[in-house]
């Protein structure tokens, strides 16, 4: 075996997947539960879609179950959406079901990348592009569209380096990446507080409570800002709903609902 060879084909693939996913239909920021079933979602339907995760490893806090217990609970609706990827699942109590994190979100992820999702870990997003190309005079900076994300590489950031970013061109972008909702929070700080919120800014999670968090959730994922869909925690966290902990059926749901809202932007 030469270890050039074996360098060449490393370079040269995953150089042939970043370029072709330098312009984009949608790109999703943040590879949890949420983000990803956003991208099998529309990957599935034939549309163009790349997921950016800053992390070594994908998955979110799923992969942590509740405090390392590696099992998640999802209700009935969130179930169905695991019979869907073909995830294991054992009835605990009526409308409880338990599943192993692990396989989940290794399942999900795999289910991505077969329907044509293309995943980058180990990449930051650090800004966002705006244009008001399409837009009357009198609607220009206070109403520009989100069009694309800054990416830098994640070890630049810990490191505190000072390296200028690339960019990908997107006409949606989704932010799924948690509880630090990093792209509405780069939106505010160098927009202004023009979110779809009653603050216009990021509300910022409440206390935890599973049954109003799960039920908030749906209503939460929609566009935040022309271009810009939330989903999963990041909703939450964005219009100011509560956390839900170790319960994940929310989160495949606005997967879901955040790709259909998607798809109606891409229209």
């Amino acid at each position: 075996m030469d270890e050039v060879v074996i360098s060449r084909a490393i370079v040269e693939s995953y150089m042939k997947d970043f370029m072709g996913a330098l312009e984009v239909d949608v790109a999703v920021a943040g590879a949890g539960p949420a983000g990803l079933v956003t991208a099998y979602s529309l990957a599935k339907e034939g549309i163009k879609v790349m997921v950016l995760e800053r992390q070594l490893r994908i998955g979110g806090g799923m992969s942590g179950g509740g405090m390392m217990f590696n099992r998640i609970v999802v209700q009935e609706e969130g179930k169905r959406i695991l019979d869907e990827f073909e995830v294991s699942v054992e009835e605990y109590k009526k409308g409880y079901y338990v599943a192993d994190s692990l396989e989940t979100i290794s399942t999900i992820c795999a289910r991505a990348i077969k329907a044509g999702a293309k995943i980058f870990n180990l990449i930051n997003v650090e800004d966002v592009m705006v244009r008001e190309d399409d837009l009357p005079a009198a609607q220009l900076w206070q109403a520009g569209r989100i069009t694309g994300l800054v990416l830098n590489w994640s070890a630049v950031s810990w490191s505190k380096l000072h390296v200028d970013p690339l960019t990908v061109r997107c006409k949606v972008a989704v932010d799924a990446t948690g509880h630090d909702a990093e792209v509405c929070r780069i939106v505010v700080e160098k927009i202004g507080p023009k979110l779809r919120t009653k603050t216009g800014e990021v509300m910022g999670e409440k206390s935890m409570w599973a049954e109003r968090g799960e039920r908030e959730i749906l209503e939460n994922t929609r566009e935040v800002y022309p271009g810009l869909v939330v989903a999963g925690m990041t909703a939450n966290a964005v219009f100011g709903s509560p956390r839900m902990g170790a319960i994940f059926g929310g989160m495949l749901l606005s997967g879901k609902k955040a790709a259909r809202v998607a798809m109606e932007l891409l229209k």
